[in-house]
């Protein structure tokens, strides 16, 4: 399966990175893809990162379609043209749509959480725009609704990529025991 992680300047690396390791452990293929016009992507604490390539319509061959946060890195997917177009095309699709922390205001600019349930960063700015859009705003950790799964925040980037393992139809289990992690009780 093909995975596409979409990279903007101001993204959250530990989000891109960690969620891009843990997929990729599961044998996925993930690629990073620059949205900058550049290969070179300098995420929101200044760590720069070569994508594998650069956006274009060979991502609409993707199984899934990621958007780490991270600020102003998901005001710029937000305000991409293309990203905006791309998620709608996955969502019509039915494909796997993922965003964490600050990213799910990329769903909202996309118009597919109208009588969704999500989750994002904990902030009342993002809860208010996305109940104001006819979303369900649950406060869990991760929450999936039919082809879309979201995520509270970096902390919680290790759940989001098991949970969207097991979306794609593998067995998270080893990947977790040989990570050492441990289910919160």
């Amino acid at each position: 399966m093909k995975i596409v992680v979409l990279l903007a300047n101001g993204f959250e690396e530990g989000e891109a990175l960690f969620l891009t390791d843990v997929l990729r452990r599961a044998y996925f293929d993930v690629e990073l893809v620059s949205t900058t016009g550049d290969l070179m992507v300098e995420g929101s604490h200044h760590i720069r990162v070569q994508a594998d390539t650069l956006l274009d319509d060979h991502i609409l061959e993707s199984d899934a379609l990621l958007l780490p946060g991270g600020q102003p890195g998901s005001d710029h997917l937000r305000d991409h043209p293309k990203v905006i177009e791309y998620v709608k095309a996955f969502n019509e699709q039915k494909k796997l749509i993922g965003a964490i922390c600050a990213a799910p205001i990329v769903l909202h600019q996309a118009g597919i959480i109208n009588h969704r349930s999500i989750t994002s960063y904990p902030s009342e700015e993002y809860k208010k725009l996305f109940v104001d859009a006819g979303s369900h705003y649950v406060e869990e950790d991760v929450v999936v609704d039919g082809n879309i799964i979201t995520g509270r925040g970096p902390a919680l980037v290790l759940p989001f990529a098991y949970k969207i393992i097991e979306l794609l139809g593998k067995d998270s289990t080893p990947i977790k025991r040989g990570m050492l992690y441990k289910e919160s009780k």
